[in-house]
């Protein structure tokens, strides 16, 4: 009987390791390197003609596991396995992310009886990520040589520069470091060091790190210092992902076996820095041990692919909890065809202005057929704001731009504290001037979103969703919905099927029929939005105190135009002449109310 061929393939943001195995016993076939896969920095086309460069070369695998740096979601691993499939047409495949190849790597040579694995990362970035028995999983690190990344190779050197540099102010003496420094970039002084940082790229700056090593060793008491420091922040890491996944499994510390495992070349070249890493991770607990990664990772990705078979194409939703998305019953009103703009683009411009204008004129009454839950919604809102609660706008597309908008507008309007409404919009700031692809289908980032700002019981999150079925708005719901906050769904797909348990509090499904385009829920539907968004946030701010009768005596008066109108409302309300109105406001700040009050005016309630 033939051997099963499995396939393993880590794509790296430095390059691409391919491993073929045959049998039980993993007998190397074939070894491939090629050139880097992040999958955020290539499109589906580069991504497939990456893969078909492997297969030229490599066996025909019988299975396929592939651990690509970049990847986060449900939707990631699908769309590489779309991919993977038409490039290794009928392979069964398993995908997931880089760290999780390191993870099976360890594993391989590791002892099945460890509570909790921990693999400990370091070459030119840094991270930690760790497995426990019940399979749960935890990160910490990986921010980026900008934000974190401690005791990578380029946290190293650059610490180590930054000391140099301090050093040569201070003495004038470079130490041990600074003419391995020179030498190693062929410079003949360190003034050069200036306009050199300035170009250098990430991985230059990290070539540097065995440099630091060496000094060290040598009795640079300084890069003694930095080396300590540096790991030490990452041992930090180490240890809190261990504790993290020890609380998961409900042990206690002292009485869970930890391995850590040390990848990357950091480690791999410094062995005698080993003794001061055991006594850093000791603090994991009593029984925790350390060993270095023996073999490359890549194999991580081999026993990935040993994990497929043809019956199950593991597909790794990330374990940050399920998304209860409602079903639809029927296809929404805003992706049937309207029969009155059948024939749009031969219509006279007159004639489809009038169109255009008379639909847009039935929004508002499609809106008031909801008017009570928007009224619930708006009361919800108000008391959640006057207790010291927040609102949030979640949301992709057309939909997210108008909560960001809406957000916007309430400090200068109700001056009101900016964290009081906020939007969050699917893809972040970028997506609300271009498009991000994949960003309304990512559910984790949904609820990493409301989980990032901290939502609690006292806050409101209102999702809004065209189709009512957005992955991202699902996924902030629900996370919301977990942490006890109030939480709304603005929709325009009045066929909406809840699971159980997972119908928001209060719910406006609103059928403002088909769009004059087909399914373009910029028209209709966007006026739909803002129609009940700017009802939500001005009335809710009017029963908390932010308008005496229809004016607006919490304004910011920010601008000349505002100004004007803030002088004019205290002169209406008052009975003072513009002079006063405008001295007052002048002394109080142009805090309108404050004004208004020194002027002996008081609210009616």
């Amino acid at each position: 009987m033939k051997d099963r061929v499995n396939l393993g393939i880590e794509c790296g943001g430095t390059r691409t390791t391919a491993i073929a195995a045959a049998g039980s016993n993993r007998r190397l076939l074939k070894r491939l390197e090629c050139g880097a896969a992040n999958l955020r920095l290539v499109n589906d086309v580069q991504l497939e003609a990456h893969f078909a460069g492997i297969r030229d070369v490599m066996p025909l695998p019988s299975a396929l596991g592939i651990g690509m740096a970049g990847v986060r979601t449900a939707e990631d691993r699908e769309r590489i396995l779309r991919i993977a499939g038409r490039v290794w047409s009928g392979v069964p495949a398993v995908v997931d992310h880089d760290l999780v190849t390191a993870l099976e790597a360890a594993a391989m040579d590791g002892s099945d009886s460890v509570d909790v694995r921990v693999v400990v990362l370091s070459g030119t970035g840094s991270c930690c990520f760790g497995r426990n028995r019940a399979g749960t999983t935890a990160k910490m690190g990986g921010w980026g040589h900008l934000l974190g990344d401690c005791g990578s190779g380029y946290d190293i050197a650059h610490s180590a520069l930054r000391r140099l540099i301090h050093r040569l102010d201070r003495t004038g003496s470079g130490g041990r470091f600074g003419p391995l420094v020179l030498r190693q970039l062929l410079l003949n002084d360190f003034e050069p060091l200036v306009g050199w940082i300035q170009g250098a790229g990430k991985r230059d700056v990290a070539a540097l790190a065995p440099l630091v090593f060496q000094a060290a060793a040598e009795g640079d008491r300084d890069m003694k210092d930095v080396v300590e420091q540096s790991l030490g922040g990452l041992f930090d890491l180490a240890v809190g992902t261990a504790g993290r996944l020890v609380a998961k499994a409900g042990s206690g510390r002292d009485g869970a076996e930890i391995e850590f495992v040390l990848a990357g070349s950091v480690f791999a070249r410094q062995p005698r820095w080993r003794p001061f890493i055991a006594r850093c991770l000791k603090a994991a607990g009593s029984r925790a041990r350390v060993r270095v990664l023996e073999r490359e990772s890549a194999w991580g990705a081999v026993a990935l692919a040993e994990k497929a078979t043809a019956a199950a194409v593991d597909v790794r939703v990330p374990e940050v909890g399920t998304v209860l998305r409602p079903e639809a019953t029927a296809v929404s009103p805003t992706e049937l065809r309207n029969p009155r703009s059948m024939e749009l683009d031969r219509m006279p411009l007159k004639a489809a202005v009038e169109l255009m204008l008379s639909e847009e004129a039935a929004v508002a009454p499609a809106v008031a057929t909801h008017s009570r839950e928007l009224a619930a919604l708006v009361r919800r809102a108000a008391d959640a704001l006057g207790s010291g609660g927040r609102l949030f706008y979640v949301g992709a597309g057309t939909s997210g731009r108008l909560g960001v908008l809406d957000a916007s507008e309430c400090p200068p309007t109700f001056r009101s504290a900016p964290e009081q409404v906020q939007g969050i919009m699917a893809g972040g700031e970028k997506a609300l001037h271009s498009a991000v692809e994949g960003a309304e289908d990512d559910a984790a980032a949904g609820m990493s979103a409301i989980a990032a700002r901290e939502v609690g019981p006292k806050d409101v999150v209102v999702g809004i969703a065209a189709s009512g079925r957005t992955p991202f708005v699902w996924g902030a719901l629900g996370e919301a919905r977990k942490r006890g906050a109030a939480t709304a769904l603005v929709s325009f797909q009045p066929h909406l099927k809840f699971a159980r348990g997972s119908r928001p509090d209060h719910v406006l499904a609103v059928d403002v029929g088909p769009e004059v385009l087909t399914g373009s829920t910029r028209l209709k539907s966007g006026t739909a939005t803002k129609l009940i968004l700017n009802t939500l946030t001005t009335l809710a701010f009017v029963r908390l105190g932010k308008v005496a009768g229809n004016l607006m005596v919490d304004l910011n008066p920010s601008n000349v135009k505002l100004r004007d109108r803030a002088v004019r409302i205290v002169v209406e309300l008052t009975g003072a002449t513009r002079e006063e109105a405008a001295e007052t406001l002048e002394r109080e700040r142009w805090a309108v109310k404050t004004a208004l009050q020194a002027l002996g005016w008081r609210m009616v309630k």
